[in-house]
């Protein structure tokens, strides 16, 4: 037999046989007796079977119908269950969390304020996919993806939420520094070996602009070009060649002595730290806290900028 063709009959059925009359349930669903009592007919017409027995004064349940009783009750049980989760779900973080993040920005700081928030949220699972690729939140089931584009973003039916802005700057090694001649320009550091985020073009050109907006670009054929933040900065501290790396990289090996910036006037077009999901509707508490958290996070990152 295949399923009953209306769900809500059995529940129907169930508050009939609770409230003992068609009248005393018509009253607590807020339906008319009639269209109730008819609903429930059409439902054992359905089945084929009687599941009350009527008369002038009082119902009674065949013994078919005491045993229909018991599946109707637990499907209603399930479905207040049902609801009840959703509603906790709804009125505070619980569930798990799926986003992707580049691996560059969980070292940067966002791996620590997603551990910090699983502390403070002991009912929320997070799962990070760790990956420099370009995901579909929707076709891979994420709540949210963090990605690193400069403006303006490409247009797209997904919500998106800015987290931050992150710059890049020319840094290198004082060892390699001490090698060549202080430049003055983009233009003289032709002659420094570089290393380079990888490209698929195999084409690496640095676009930088200086404090009044005036832009410079430099072509180059870098020594070592990889897919991976934290490889180019080893590269870059082992005095390989200059690099171009995000400020908040590197800031602290600056401090520290580890690397020096070349031509401070210059950096980049200011990117955005953002995140897309696919909509805005129904956010869950455990999602639009941990965006929250990663919006405050990211403004203690020396480095990144608060939108």
């Amino acid at each position: 037999m295949d399923a009953i063709s209306d769900l809500n009959d059995l529940r129907l059925f169930a508050e009939v046989v609770e409230r003992g009359s068609f009248t005393a349930a018509a009253r607590s669903l807020g339906l008319q007796t009639s269209k109730l009592s008819r609903r429930v007919r059409a439902l054992e017409e359905e089945l084929g079977v009687r599941l009350l027995n009527r008369t002038s004064r009082r119902l009674s349940l065949t013994e078919t119908g005491r045993q229909f009783h018991q599946h109707c009750l637990a499907l209603v049980a399930e479905s207040r269950a049902a609801k009840e989760l959703i509603d906790r779900t709804r009125s505070e973080p619980q569930g798990t969390v799926r986003i992707s993040c580049p691996l560059g920005l969980l070292s940067l700081g966002i791996a620590d304020i997603v551990s910090r928030y699983v502390q403070e949220n002991s009912q929320v699972q997070v799962l990070v996919d760790a990956t420099n690729r370009r995901v579909d939140v929707i076709e891979e089931g994420l709540d949210f993806a963090i990605r690193v584009r400069l403006p303006p973003l490409e247009n797209t039916d997904l919500a998106v939420r800015q987290l931050g802005r992150s710059t890049l700057i020319l840094v290198a090694s004082p060892a390699l520094a001490l090698k060549h001649e202080a430049p003055a320009s983009l233009a003289s550091l032709i002659d420094w070996p570089t290393v380079s985020m990888a490209d698929k073009s195999e084409r690496h050109v640095w676009h930088l602009t200086d404090a009044n907006g005036q832009t410079a670009s430099i072509t180059h054929t870098p020594r070592l070009a990889m897919d991976d933040l934290a490889s180019l900065r080893v590269a870059v501290l082992s005095g390989v060649g200059v690099a171009l790396l995000p400020k908040e990289f590197v800031t602290a090996d600056i401090r520290a002595g580890r690397l020096i910036r070349l031509l401070p006037d210059l950096s980049t077009t200011p990117a955005l730290v953002h995140a897309i999901f696919p909509t805005r509707r129904g956010m869950v508490p455990a999602v639009r806290l941990l965006l929250d958290a990663l919006v405050i996070g990211l403004g203690s990152v020396d480095g990144i900028d608060v939108i």
